[in-house]
């Protein structure tokens, strides 16, 4: 099996320099090869990638989006046969369609080939000029990636971040964007990132399966302490029709319990989640997760987590269960992530909370 992944991005957007960290911190002990193609020139990069011990296949012979059918087809069936690489990284022209340039992948039916993802490079600085000047070509790059990585963020203001995240966002809703300087993330970081490993949804995910098990494996003693950590709530849980989807009361009529056992996590729990570049300060995440204690204000949350960027550099990370915040500095994410797992959430204050629009 060979995993396909392309690299896409408008002209000088950093293509090379990420696929360069990707090969020395990503892709351990892979059999890699690169296929570049240059628009109109011959391609200068080969150098530094022989020299890590990669084959190549230069196309000179013009854009990629002009080749496919015949050249690029042949490349590609070429290195299979030829190298039987664990991974292909294709490089295409700062100006081909990414469309294009899948179509052309899924085309290649004899050999036994996956597409890994389809990652797309996005200068920061030049977003907004890109899809006024050249919008065909560089939101088809947009559209058709599964991850975004921006670059060039250093020095750019927060507003100005915020503004290229909405905008790529309009033409891709779903795929990550990563928002962090690459030299502060390690090459498995943005792997991790690009083939949609460690994203939002694992961990919302990972958090709702552990509220699932503490909701039915409680022991005694926990019960004991979330009845009264609650129990001025306790009339409130009580008052719920005794088929109430959402009654977390957790107490002990027979067929209450019974009733509880047959639902699934996503019936009890609601999870609310948000990817941010904009920076915190330690005191003001403390002081959101000690204001997240009031369930008039925004339901009961029974666990929060998140790394977000830190505004004196440094990564804040949180943890947060009823009455225990956790926070402290750790390493760097890809963009900043905040997690809220809770029963009867209120999604808009909650988000409104961490400042998020």
């Amino acid at each position: 099996m060979t995993k396909i992944t392309i690299f896409s991005g408008f002209l000088g957007a950093g293509k090379t320099t990420l696929i360069k960290k990707l090969i020395s911190e990503g892709y351990k002990n892979e059999k890699l090869v690169l296929i570049e193609n240059e628009f109109g020139q011959i391609g200068i990069d080969g150098g530094f990638l022989k020299d890590a011990g990669i084959e190549i296949t230069e196309m000179n012979s013009g854009c990629i989006c002009c080749s496919l059918v015949g050249d690029f087809g042949k490349a590609l069936e070429k290195v299979l046969e030829e190298y039987k690489p664990d991974r292909i990284l294709i490089e295409p022209s700062g100006v081909g369609k990414l469309s294009d340039v899948i179509n052309a992948v899924r085309n290649i039916n004899a050999h036994d080939v996956e597409l890994d993802g389809f990652t797309t490079i996005v200068d920061a600085k030049k977003c907004k000029m890109y899809q006024k000047n050249f919008g065909e070509f560089f939101n088809n790059q947009i559209t058709y990636a599964s991850c975004i990585i921006l670059s060039h963020t250093k020095g750019l203001s927060q507003e100005k971040i915020n503004e290229v995240v909405q905008k790529l966002k309009e033409f891709n809703p779903a795929a990550p964007i990563v928002t962090t300087e690459w030299d502060e993330l390690t090459g498995q970081q943005l792997v991790d990132a690009m083939t949609q490993k460690n994203t939002l949804d694992d961990e919302l995910k990972k958090l709702l399966d552990e509220a699932n098990h503490h909701h039915h494996h409680d022991d005694d003693e926990e019960h004991e302490h979330h009845h009264h950590e609650h129990d001025e709530h306790e009339h409130h849980h009580h008052e719920h029709d005794e088929h109430d989807e959402n009654c977390t009361c957790g107490c002990h009529d027979h067929d209450h319990e019974h009733h509880h056992h047959d639902h699934h996590a996503d019936e009890i729990f609601t999870s609310w989640g948000a990817e941010t570049p904009r920076p915190y300060t330690q005191e003001a995440i403390t002081a959101a997760l000690e204001a997240l204690s009031d369930e008039k204000t925004y339901g009961l949350v029974l666990r929060a987590k998140g790394i977000v960027a830190g505004e004196d550099g440094q990564w804040i990370h949180f943890d947060y269960v009823p009455g225990v915040p956790d926070v402290r500095t750790g390493s760097a994410e890809t963009t900043g992530r905040l997690c809220v797992i809770g029963s009867q959430l209120n999604e808009e204050a909650v988000a409104k909370l961490f400042c998020i629009e």
